[in-house]
């Protein structure tokens, strides 16, 4: 089996290539809005079909090479299929296939297929790149202009991942926005550093967005990007470290299935600071940065429910006998059946852990209560001594 990444290089672009990969980008945005257009007016969202609609038109309107059309087409389908309603495309990114795009190891240059014909430019790019894209051919990429006015090309490469196998070990983790992350072999990532860090981004914001000039404009997206680099940068820390644990034990990782819980929270009331707070965190992306990271390790994922993990005992397995109330207040987990008291997180990450080993290992036994077992076998020695 496979896994496929992508890595992000920098290129390095001369001031006279500037305007020619700038004219390719908006000759592509161009082809991609006059496709839109003819998919829409014409209900045509069969990439086929389309093709025969749009392709002379557009490329006789845009002057694009062959293949730069036909890679608009699939951007705008696959777009059209992923988000509910695509309105534009802007000149940022441009689509590249095996004809319109080379990697090239000997000297880490890249050759790119523009509007004025095939062109090369040298890699910026440091070992973590290199190591995987060595021995690797290549055949998709995507040519990217950021915001600063620098070129990057993300190279979509195959890596292949060993099999994961079953294994009763399973380390839980439990996401949320007090303590981002909690697992069940003691690691924690407190939420209050990152809470005052995110607090304060949101209040710059507020005072910037009063003045309504362009130059506060332009500091909007200053902030936004800084905020977004911060959650990549912490969402890579956090995945990198419990993929590792989980390796260096063979054991599996067990996450909550949250699809769907943003919206679930925001039709509760609650205040707009405590809405905001919940959906500015990228808890989609830890899940998807430990999934793929775990792919290329060799440590199996295991998904499970979400319902009543915190709120049960994980050395019981009893949660609060009344409907509507629970043994854990805040921080703090005291169970009312078998007076286990604790870190509430903690406390609901070793029962995702115990919920994950059933998942992963269903033939082995696990949720029963302990406490239950050890009363049954005290109960039967003092029937056999009563018998004796």
């Amino acid at each position: 089996m496979s896994q496929t990444i992508s890595v992000r290089c920098k290129l390095i672009v001369p001031q006279e290539m500037r305007a020619e990969i700038d004219r390719t980008l908006q000759g592509f945005a161009d082809a991609c809005n006059q496709i839109l257009d003819t998919a829409k007016r014409e209900k045509c969202w069969n990439t086929t079909k389309l093709h025969h609609l749009v392709y002379k038109t557009v490329r006789a309107a845009t002057g694009l090479k062959a293949n730069h059309v036909c890679q608009a087409i699939r951007r705008v389908i696959g777009n059209a299929k992923a988000v509910k309603q695509v309105h534009k495309f802007r000149p940022t990114s441009l689509s590249l296939d095996v004809r319109t795009f080379r990697y090239r190891e000997s000297d880490q240059t890249v050759g790119v297929t523009l509007m004025c014909g095939r062109v090369q430019f040298k890699l910026k790019i440091g070992g973590y790149q290199i190591a995987l894209l060595r021995g690797q051919k290549p055949t998709s990429a995507t040519l990217l202009k950021t915001r600063q006015g620098d070129y990057y090309i993300n190279i979509a490469v195959d890596i292949d991942t060993p099999p994961t196998g079953k294994t009763p070990k399973v380390i839980g983790v439990d996401l949320g926005r007090r303590d981002i992350a909690t697992a069940s072999n003691g690691r924690s990532w407190s939420g209050k550093p990152i809470q005052s860090v995110r607090d304060r981004y949101s209040r710059v914001r507020a005072k910037v967005q009063s003045k309504r000039t362009r130059s506060s404009r332009r500091l909007l997206r200053r902030l936004a990007g800084r905020e977004r680099r911060y959650q990549v940068w912490l969402n890579h820390n956090i995945s990198k470290t419990l993929v590792s644990d989980a390796k260096a034990i063979g054991a599996a990782l067990a996450l909550e299935d949250l699809t769907g819980i943003r919206e679930s929270l925001n039709h509760k009331p609650r205040t707009k600071a405590e809405r905001r707070r919940t959906n500015s965190w990228a808890f989609y992306q830890l899940r998807a940065f430990i999934t793929y990271k775990a792919a290329i390790a060799g440590v199996p994922v295991v998904f499970v429910p979400p319902a009543y993990t915190s709120q049960t005992c994980h050395r019981c397995l009893h949660s609060h006998p009344e409907q509507g109330k629970s043994y854990r207040n805040g921080k703090l987990f005291k169970c009312g059946h078998c007076g286990w008291e604790g870190d509430a997180d903690h406390n609901a990450s070793v029962v995702i852990s115990l919920l994950g080993a059933t998942v992963n290992t269903p033939e082995i036994p696990k949720l029963s209560c302990p406490l239950a077992a050890r009363d049954l076998d005290k109960a039967h020695a003092l029937a056999k001594l009563s018998v004796g």
